[in-house]
């Protein structure tokens, strides 16, 4: 329940609602957004909320959703029901669209049930019925005209039609030359009066030609005539053409009689798609705003980290501006938040968030806080903001209020949540004070949550004094006397009414007799109230130089660790190894020293021998030191002509064609270049394979994003514009396309003949064919490729 009526006004949730309807894909979607409602069910909120977040996950990190042809077909599931009527060709083409939208929506979400369970849900029971979209598609083609081809007598009607009207035309162009050579017929060619074919005749020579007169020209000078010798081949391309509109009406009767048993299975899918719009438009507002999903609570509470207002952020947006985050904790122990301090110090903007907020996620939108926000469920939303005087109702501001203030407290529960602004304004204040005093004793007994501003001390010191309500300010810095828009829980707010008139320019006099008047007492508590917030603000600065230190603190001591875990495990490494080495050149050592003992007893010291064995001895031992010495930097084996190099710090490549003392000349592509030996290294032509292969795939990468499948060539004259099409072909060949689309317009003609004639002497072109009349007609030329 929300209440009053208009608690979407005053929160901004009808400009968050239209901004939503921008997000959807169709009509149908926007009207479930009209339709969104304040939901107190727990398992169905959490539902929406999940299915929300997941095409969240989708909308970022999973492949292109299928988004187009969101169509409402509802009114075609209404016009099939009627028994007799059909569907016409646009109609069917309509359908077929958004079945495919449909099947391709399925097939996306196949294997991916584990992922997206929430999604995936919305399919159960849903029943697949590709067969419908075959038996349209018999009929239909896909430019969303019916197929010659759809009956034995139609295809027959078809060939009749094409034959007569070749016949016609054959004898009206033979009449009209003639006449043409007689000097009878007017400037012009042929053209239609009346959906007729007729020819141009000057008014003087009309009774030279015999045949029937549509029109005139506006001088009078020239008739249109339709020669007797077509009349009746005209007449019988007419009946004709209406018995092949009976044969079509014939079709789609008998294709609307083959659907019509499917209408509950196309509300479904019409359901489905329109489901999927709204919850897709959700998704995608909410990676505007930066939306997550908290974490959902059965019983109504609400802690918020780093909440921000969505209309502000999104407006901070194009101003690059920041908006402060609000953290606010309203839950058993301090379940009516009572926030005051200085006017345009962000109080109301506060407590907008806050039921903005909660009006959001309670209509399965996601919210822009961090995921580990806990909002609990409220049945009630209860919000007095504003200014609700009524003429018609004899109201005044303050009626408005009370009014307000007598439902607030005649239905409110533990599960209600109370917004209220500038409470107790409206009246005199020593009268208004103990009135709201009492109102919030009530609510608080009621135990009720909400947030409540003032600038009533007479309610700070009441919320001070009781349990389950805490006091709350909006920061101030009142050195530089501007507002810092943060919410600081536990102490009440100064006004600053006598430091913000001073600093407007407020007279010295008139602040010293205000001064006097509001007496003692109130001066003292106004006094400690600053200087409560001034020691808030410097306890709040330390806080943050303070936290600032401690996480850089943790950041060097996490680092330290690291190294010295790297250091340890490498020490363990390099002694294990060096152990390993040495104990294999002492086993190899010892080995040496035996067989040269061996020898030497062998030789029975035979001063010559004894004197080759030593000395083999000895070449053993530099042999092992050599082996075991520090190993020094390799030289890089010098550059030779032919040799394939590398520039240092740099992926270009080239072929050493000449050695000049220093310098190297390179073979770069066809460029030749002079480069200094210490510049290059030498690398292999398997590497230079692999770079060029790289940029090649780069530069076809870059050429597919950047070229456009469809050329415009309208005004161009004829060679300027084969020129231009000759290149888009050559270039779309090389990119592998299917399809291109020629835009030369209508007017007589020439242009359009003029192309199609030149793209079919081209084997690679397959077809040539109109665009659909609804996106251009024969405007455009589609060209299929091979």
């Amino acid at each position: 329940m929300l209440y009053p009526e208009n608690v979407a006004d005053k929160l901004g949730f009808s400009e968050i609602r239209e901004l939503l309807k921008q997000e959807c894909l169709s009509s149908m979607g926007r009207q479930l957004v009209d339709r969104m409602q304040f939901i107190t069910n727990f398992d169905l909120l959490n539902k929406l909320l999940l299915q929300t977040s997941e095409f969240k996950e989708i909308l970022l990190n999973d492949s292109p959703f299928p988004s187009s042809n969101y169509i409402d077909i509802h009114y075609l599931i209404n016009k099939v029901k009627v028994e007799g009527s059909f569907l016409t060709e646009e109609d069917f083409f309509s359908l077929t669209l958004a079945l495919k939208t449909v099947f391709q929506t399925i097939n996306y979400f196949k294997d991916k049930e584990e992922r997206y369970p929430n999604l995936c849900g919305l399919f159960e029971g849903l029943v697949i019925e590709q067969k419908i979209l075959k038996e349209i598609e018999q009929v239909i083609d896909p430019k969303g005209k019916i197929r010659p081809n759809a009956s034995v007598a139609l295809q027959g009607l078809m060939r009749d039609i094409s034959t007569a009207e070749n016949e016609s035309r054959r004898r009206l162009d033979h009449i009209f030359k003639n006449a043409q050579r007689e000097g009878w017929s007017a400037d012009g060619s042929l053209t239609i009066r009346d959906g007729r074919l007729v020819i141009p005749i000057l008014a003087e020579h009309k009774r030279k030609v015999k045949g029937f007169i549509h029109d005139e020209s506006s001088t009078g000078q020239t008739v249109f005539m339709e020669p007797s010798e077509v009349f009746e081949l005209n007449n019988k391309i007419r009946d004709l053409e209406f018995a092949k509109r009976r044969e079509i009406i014939k079709i789609l009767t008998s294709l609307t009689n083959e659907v019509r048993p499917y209408s509950p299975l196309l509300l479904a899918y019409h359901s489905l798609l329109t489901k999927l719009d709204f919850i897709r438009a959700k998704a995608a507002f909410g990676i505007k705003i930066e939306g997550s999903l908290p974490i959902l609570k059965k019983e109504p509470s609400i802690k918020l980290f780093n909440a921000r207002h969505p209309l502000l952020l999104l407006n901070h947006k194009t101003t690059g501006e920041q908006v402060v985050p609000l953290n606010i904790n309203i839950e058993d122990t301090n379940r009516i938040v009572l926030v005051s301090g200085p006017n345009a110090g962000g109080k109301s903007v506060c407590m907008k968030t806050v039921g903005l907020l909660q009006l959001m996620l309670q209509s399965g939108m996601l919210i822009p806080a961090d995921s580990f926000s806990e909002l609990g469920v409220f049945r009630k939303m209860l919000v007095d903001i504003g200014d609700d005087q009524s003429i018609e109702s004899d109201l005044s501001t303050y009626s408005a209020h009370l009014t307000k203030m007598k439902n607030f407290v005649e239905q409110a529960n533990f599960h209600t949540l109370v917004l209220i602004d500038e409470f107790g304004t409206g009246t005199d204040p020593q009268f208004g004070g103990p009135i709201a005093e009492a109102v919030m004793q009530v609510l608080n007994q009621k135990k009720v949550k909400g947030v409540l501003t003032t600038h009533y001390s007479n309610l700070k010191m009441f919320a001070n004094n009781t349990e389950g309500i805490i006091n709350a300010s909006m920061l101030f810095d009142n050195t530089n006397m501007r507002p810092l828009y943060m919410l600081q829980m536990g102490k009440p707010g100064s006004s600053y009414a006598f430091e913000i008139a001073q600093k407007i320019g407020l007279p010295e006099q008139v602040l010293k007799l205000a001064k006097v008047k509001i007496g003692n007492q109130q001066k003292k508590v106004d006094t400690l109230l600053v200087d409560l917030e001034r020691e808030k603000k410097q306890i709040y600065d330390m806080k943050v130089e303070f936290e600032r230190r401690e996480k850089r603190l943790t950041e060097l001591l996490n680092e330290n660790n690291k190294l010295k875990e790297y250091y340890e495990e490498n020490r363990k490494k390099l002694i294990n190894d060096a152990k390993q080495e040495a104990q294999m050149i002492l086993k190899n050592a010892n080995k040496l020293v035996e067989n040269t003992i061996a020898q030497i007893k062998e030789s029975k010291a035979d001063k010559e021998k004894t004197k080759a064995v030593r000395q083999k001895l000895d070449e053993q031992q530099q042999k092992m030191q050599v082996k075991h010495a520090p190993v020094p930097k390799n030289e890089a084996e010098p550059i030779q002509v032919g040799d394939w190099v590398k520039l240092n710090d740099s992926e270009t490549t080239g072929k050493v064609v000449e050695i000049n003392k220093n310098n190297a000349v390179l073979a770069i592509g066809e460029l030749l270049s002079v480069v200094k030996l210490n510049r290059l290294h030498k690398t292999t032509r398997k590497e230079i394979e692999k770079v060029a292969r790289s940029q090649y795939a780069d530069y076809q990468i870059k050429e597919r994003t950047s070229f456009n499948p469809e050329i415009d060539i309208r005004g161009k004259r004829g060679e300027e514009a084969l020129y231009d099409i000759e290149k888009f072909l050559d270039r779309a060949l090389m990119m592998g396309l299917n399809s291109l689309r020629i835009i030369h317009g209508k007017g007589d003609g020439i242009l359009r003949k003029l192309i199609r004639d030149y793209l079919k002497k081209y084997d690679a072109v397959d077809q040539l064919e109109d665009e659909h009349p609804d996106r251009g007609g024969d405007g455009i030329t589609i060209v299929s490729l091979r």
